[in-house]
Parts: C-alpha cells; structure tokens; sequence
C-alpha cells in the first residue's frame, strides 16, 4: 500500500474513534448521533459544487450505500445506548474486516493469501472474546455485543458497496458528497417520525457536536473513500480498523470506562488480525 494512502487510512481511524466517542459520551445518543450525522450536511453542500458528478453507473451503489449507512447508524445508536465504548466498538469495527475477506473470497472471487486466511481466524477470535468482556457493573453485555456485531455486518455492507461505487463514479468526493446528503435527509426523516424534539434540539445543545463531531466524520470516511479507490478494499478496510486503539485509549482516559486485562487482551487480538490483512500480499 502507497505511503500516502496508508497514512491517509491512519488518519481517518483517529478521526473515526473521535466521533464515535462524542457519540458514546453524549447523554442523549440520539441526539449525538443525530447531530454528527447531519453535521455532513454543510460540508457536502460546500464541496459539491466543486467536484465532478457522480457516473451514472455507480448510482444504484449510490443508492444501497445510503440505505446501508442509515442501518449502521441506527444499531450503532442502539449499541451505545447499552454498551461501553470499548466493547462496542472494537466489535463493530472488527467485524467488518472479517466478513468483507469472506464475501470476497466467496462471492467476488478473490483469492487470498496465507496471511490473509490467518487474519480472518484472528480477527474472529478477537470478536468471539471481546463479545464476553464484562461491563462495569460486572456483568455481561451480551446485548450490547449483538448490537454491535449486526452494526459491523452493515459496515463490511457499506464498505464493499461504497469501494465499488466509489470506482464507478470516477469521483471519490462527488460519490460520498451525494451519498452523505441523501443518509442525513433518511436519517432526518427517522428522527422526524420517531423523536421529532431531537432535530430542534440540535443547534442549542448539540451545536459543538454537530461541527466538530459532523466535521471529523465527514473527513474520516472521505478519506477512507477515496482511500477504496486507491488500494484493495479488503485491505483500506482492514487497516482502518487500527481505530480501535484510539477508542480503547479514548474511552478509559476521557470516558472513564473501566481498563481490565480481558479488554486489552480482546482489542490486541483483533488489531493483529487487522495488521496481517494489512501486511498481506495480494
């Protein structure tokens, strides 16, 4: 993988764990939620005007990766609603490099190496432990770890359709420009039927979230994005999910989340199964 697509991928997994921990940390998650995903809105609009349009062939991509966006968002909420920070997201996020090398392998027809095949085992041994770390109550959150399991299928979905889509519409950014517009207006749409005080309440007490939150967002998938049409899926995917050492690190320094063996141990295995899948030849 090129240097600058590696660093690129690096960059936008500190961004992502950044979000995903103003989301944990918020004290109505529909409202954190709500805010960061419609926080894409101003920049999309800003930058549209600016980038080519989207090739007609990548629409219907265009189309399922805004559906599948909006089902990520929606477990993701419900996950942090009941889950820690640490558990949650390692799951999610570890999940997706595990069925993306699978759904490649048996349905798109790649071929992997050794390497990769034992970073498939890894990263599922990872999953499978981390499904049984404790919470701080001391007990188990097996709930939460379904939640997040689903959210990361939704992941390895948007993934592998947004790299195609990406691909086909010969623009990185025009391609996720739309795509971000039409997930906020789905997602706005949600809250409207389901908690219609949420979007009001946005730029009195969630302004902050909505900026910062929306911006480090937007900036870490329209990196991964563009990183999709710059190196193999399989591996943009893989490498990005080193996110979880940033969202270990977040969640025991800044939310207070409780620190035990079983968690460290859980998130390293599943960052091994992600470095050989990076390190791998394809």
């Amino acid at each position: 993988m090129d240097a600058i697509v590696f660093m690129a991928v690096i960059v936008a997994a500190a961004l992502h764990a950044t979000w995903n921990a103003m989301a944990k940390g918020g004290g109505d998650k529909h409202l954190s939620v709500a805010a960061i995903v419609l926080g894409h809105t101003p920049i999309a609009v800003a930058i549209l005007p600016f980038v080519p349009a989207p090739d007609p062939a990548s629409w219907p991509f265009l189309v399922a990766g805004i559906v599948l966006h909006f089902g990520y968002q929606v477990f993701l909420l419900n996950s942090y609603r009941i889950g820690d920070l640490t558990q949650v997201y390692p799951i999610a996020r570890g999940t997706a490099p595990l069925l993306v090398a699978a759904i490649s392998v048996l349905l798109l027809g790649v071929e992997l190496a050794w390497t990769e095949i034992a970073a498939v085992f890894v990263i599922g041994a990872g999953i499978i432990s981390l499904g049984l770390v404790r919470q701080q109550s001391g007990s188990r959150n097996l709930a939460a770890g379904g939640l997040a399991l689903v959210t990361g299928c939704f992941i390895a979905g948007y993934s592998l359709v947004d790299g195609t889509g990406a691909r086909l519409a010969g623009t990185a950014l025009g391609f996720y420009g739309w795509l971000t517009l039409g997930n906020a207006l789905l997602f706005a749409g949600y809250l409207r039927l389901l908690r219609p005080g949420t979007l009001r309440q946005i730029p009195t007490d969630a302004k902050w979230t909505f900026v910062f939150g929306g911006g480090a967002s937007f900036s870490a998938y329209a990196l991964v994005i563009w990183s999709f049409t710059q190196a193999p899926i399989a591996l943009v995917t893989a490498l990005r999910e080193t996110s979880i050492i940033f969202a270990l690190a977040i969640g025991v320094v800044f939310l207070r989340e409780r620190l035990d063996i079983a968690k460290v141990i859980s998130t390293f295995i599943t960052l091994v199964g992600a470095a050989l899948l990076r390190l791998s030849k394809t």
